[in-house]
């Protein structure tokens, strides 16, 4: 006998699946490539990172990679991530398990992320944000590094990014856990207790490796050279 699988079951499981491929490569691809703002060239920071976002810039076709491989998955993620929540009915009080707690935050980081990610790809990407930089990254790859630190240099955009970053961590790392639950990936409490702690080092590491890019920019070296480690 055939299977009928709802319309609820299919959109929620595609839901994990574009949160998953799509948010976690465009994190990944972000934190490599403004990784490259902590090299120094001769004495000067940021050729690196221009280079890095020159190459990219370059990929055959890439306004349609960016389109289908990103720009789409992650507009029904939003969307969609919206519609659960507000559907979501939060017993946090009555039931304060950590498990609970996870998913109202997940929720939280998803409204943020909403709005965070739209802010990003209309400021850096194509330079639409009134009153800040009008020069889009990907446009000017030359002037690329000049234009994220001269922003980043406003505290106020760098607490904007401090905060997305975290968020966009959190989200994907504990979004790596219910998908591999969820898709029956790791089956069992030790395991799925274990997979929480993989997810938690994960996170971590990304948070740290976010963070440095995102100082790099406005301090040689990142956070080893604000330390005077580098």
């Amino acid at each position: 006998m055939a299977v009928r699988l709802s319309s609820t079951f299919v959109f929620r499981k595609l839901h994990q699946l574009t949160g998953i491929l799509p948010l976690g490569i465009f994190l990944l691809e972000h934190f490599y490539t403004n990784s490259k703002a902590m090299t120094v060239v001769n004495g000067t920071p940021g050729l690196e990172f221009n280079k890095a976002v020159a190459d990219l810039q370059s990929i055959p076709y890439i306004i349609f990679i960016e389109i289908g491989g990103i720009f789409i998955p992650l507009i029904y993620h939003a969307v969609y991530g919206l519609f659960i929540t507000w559907e979501m009915r939060p017993n946090n009080v009555s039931y304060p398990y950590p498990r609970n707690w996870f998913y109202t935050i997940q929720r939280v980081t998803g409204i943020i992320l909403f709005f965070f990610i739209t802010f990003h790809v209309l400021n850096f990407r194509f330079g639409l944000i009134p009153g800040l930089n009008d020069k889009s990254v990907a446009d000017h790859s030359d002037m690329a590094y000049d234009i994220v630190s001269g922003e980043f240099a406003n505290w106020t955009i760098f607490a904007v990014y401090l905060v997305g970053i975290t968020a966009t961590v959190w989200h994907l790392a504990n979004g790596l856990w219910l998908f591999a639950v969820d898709w029956g990936i790791v089956i069992g409490e030790r395991a799925q207790r274990f997979a929480g702690y993989a997810c938690i080092a994960v996170g971590l590491l990304l948070l740290v490796v976010g963070i440095n890019a995102q100082v790099a920019f406005i301090h040689k070296g990142g956070l080893l050279g604000l330390i005077g480690l580098a």
